[in-house]
């Protein structure tokens, strides 16, 4: 594993929030980007249902450098993944496994983060290289999910996405997640134009998983 991948992996769990991204235009996924690196969020995961994904993703993975780490979600096919990367994404994610964008994401030594639902999935997804998995869809599993995985597979890396609002971030830090993935429940103040409120939420969000490490 090279260093870089490492570096990145370690920002994603030490952070422990990764916020992701969907909005309806270039500039809104810009501004809600910014807003959430102002509330402390240490990773941005852009999906492929932004317009123009790939120009923001280049774009703000030129504005933040290495201080915040910016990468691609939805990816679904190898092809994406790869334009991706070359536009600067640090991590790839995904709504579920893809084995040739794992092997394209190994190749490059890019951290790639696909979806699973069943313990077979998991093992799958780890088999097949996955550094973290994605527990999706986060709202219909729960996080006793996470805790029935751990149990006989505690070396899994896991990261919910869905559902994840800042009233259960810390059941789910609690039953053994690396880290959560926050998508609406974080952005929807950009439904209205109150960025303030999405960088609010997301130290909100930052304090609540520190708080349930420490527990």
């Amino acid at each position: 594993m090279s260093i870089v991948k490492i570096e990145v992996l370690g920002k994603i769990v030490a952070s422990g929030l990764v916020a992701v991204i969907r909005a309806d235009s270039h500039d809104q996924g810009e501004r809600i980007a910014t807003a959430c690196a102002e509330g402390g969020v240490g990773a941005l995961e852009i999906t492929y249902t932004v317009p123009g994904c790939t120009q923001v993703i280049e774009h703000l993975a030129k504005k933040f450098s290495n201080h915040i780490l910016v990468g691609a979600g939805t990816v679904l096919d190898s092809e994406t993944a790869r334009i991706a990367i070359l536009a600067g994404a640090q991590f790839v994610v995904s709504p579920s496994l893809n084995r040739e964008t794992a092997r394209l994401c190994n190749r490059y030594q890019i951290p790639y983060m696909p979806g699973a639902a069943t313990v077979g999935e998991v093992i799958e997804a780890m088999e097949c290289g996955a550094d973290i998995v994605k527990v999706f869809p986060g709202e219909l599993l729960g996080p006793a999910f996470v805790k029935a995985v751990k149990g006989p597979l505690p070396q899994a890396s896991l990261m919910p996405t869905g559902g994840v609002t800042l009233d259960n971030a810390a059941d789910w830090i609690r039953a053994g997640s690396v880290a959560v993935g926050a998508g609406s429940n974080l952005t929807s103040g950009a439904k209205t134009g109150n960025y303030a409120a999405i960088t609010q939420l997301a130290r909100e969000f930052t304090l609540k998983i520190k708080e349930a490490r420490r527990q």
